[in-house]
């Protein structure tokens, strides 16, 4: 009889620190972020389609049972490499063996190179003098020295929902084929321990050779927010992205240097992807209208090449049993490229990332939670077409 007040008693605080952690992110007054100009992404992109050059499984430790969430990395020209991708491998999720593991795409042999474990739980918590229980959802990004930078999901007490951003720096040379990553902290997010804030998606590059990191809280309520970092890879701060309370994981789109979108992951009942959208280069946004694609509450990815952007999701309400790539013109249309898996009940493809290298798209993605898969294409224009640029001043109509 003793037991069930005391879990009531423990459910009202953490839904009184859920609020006010809610109410925190909600009325914070930070120093506002100037508007910066977005990088030219990619190669211009003339009519043509897509042909896949080559697909397979990403090599995995030995003994792991499960893998998931990979991120890509493109590498820059003079590397050995042109990618690397990050994920994390492990018996399970959330399992106390969970390690980010990585390989890299050798340009010389046209393959991946052996994986190897590069962060683990007790050599960040060591680092960090706190315990890290569980670590996930690497993303990477290079800066303008050419380090390479990893951001990992790492947990205390309280699952997912009570994570922190734990920021790691190359401490190998960046042509090393032996990764080190040293932790440099934990971002500085709320006054709380820096709790409930996670990352999934990757970096949008800038003009001035920072970037905006994608990221999102999730205790109780689901907030997208967008993080700036200058060109060394230090912390500028964070704006809200959205202004609804059930959208996560957001992915985004520059449609010019200027105007930008986030395509996000729905944790509501319409099961849509939201989309919200700034016009003064990532200063303030404002929600849009949902775009007419199913979302099952599962993880997206987008890239822009040129003047054509791409989307990697899961076409259904209910399910992630098909991996659907698409592409648009202007953000708002979307067509069908590829469905890169289409499994049976009960077969998960999810959490896709996107790449561009070497001249070619490439995508990697969670293949029933065993492994993760990987898929390289390559565009075949129509020389006579007229390159088509992307055009600045299409907008979304606002969210009603």
């Amino acid at each position: 009889m003793i037991v069930r007040p005391l879990l009531l008693r423990c459910a009202l605080a953490l839904l009184l620190l859920a609020l006010a952690l809610v109410w925190d992110l909600s009325l914070r007054k930070v120093a506002p972020l100037a508007p910066q100009a977005a990088a030219a992404p990619g190669e211009a992109v003339a009519t043509g389609r897509w042909v896949q050059r080559g697909h397979g499984s990403i090599p995995m430790p030995d003994g792991v049972l499960a893998a998931h969430a990979s991120a890509l990395l493109a590498m820059p020209a003079a590397h050995a490499a042109a990618l690397t991708v990050f994920w994390f491998a492990g018996d399970r999720e959330s399992a106390p063996n969970v390690q980010i593991a990585a390989s890299q795409w050798d340009r010389s042999t046209q393959a991946w190179t052996a994986p190897q474990y590069v962060v683990n739980r007790h050599a960040v918590g060591d680092a960090l003098g706190a315990g890290v229980r569980r670590i996930g959802n690497p993303i990477a990004w290079i800066d303008a020295s050419g380090r390479m930078h990893l951001f990992v999901v790492g947990t205390g007490w309280g699952g997912w929902a009570a994570s922190r951003i734990v920021h790691l720096r190359q401490a190998s040379a960046l042509g090393d084929p032996e990764l080190h990553f040293e932790p440099l902290g934990l971002l500085p997010m709320s006054w709380f321990w820096n709790l409930s804030y996670l990352v999934r998606t990757s970096p949008l590059p800038l003009a001035d050779g920072g970037m905006v990191l994608p990221a999102y809280f999730e205790m109780g309520t689901k907030i997208p927010v967008a993080l700036r970092f200058d060109a060394q890879g230090a912390y500028l701060g964070m704006v809200r992205i959205s202004r609804r309370t059930f959208t996560l994981q957001p992915a985004l789109l520059a449609l010019s240097p200027s105007h930008w979108t986030a395509l996000m992951r729905d944790h509501g009942d319409q099961g849509r992807i939201r989309i919200s959208e700034t016009l003064d280069g990532g200063a303030t946004w404002h929600d849009a209208a949902d775009l007419p694609l199913d979302n099952p509450d599962a993880g997206i990815a987008t890239l822009s090449v040129g003047a054509q952007h791409l989307l990697a999701f899961n076409p259904s309400t209910s399910d992630r049993q098909t991996l659907r790539l698409a592409n648009s013109r202007n953000g708002l249309s979307w067509s069908t490229v590829e469905d890169l898996e289409h499994g049976g009940p009960g077969d998960e493809y999810s959490y896709p990332a996107m790449a561009w290298a070497d001249q070619s798209l490439w995508v990697s993605y969670t293949d029933r939670r065993k492994r993760i898969a990987w898929r390289r294409f390559d565009w075949v224009a129509d020389a006579s077409a007229p390159i088509q640029l992307a055009d600045p001043t299409v907008s979304l109509k606002a969210a009603p």
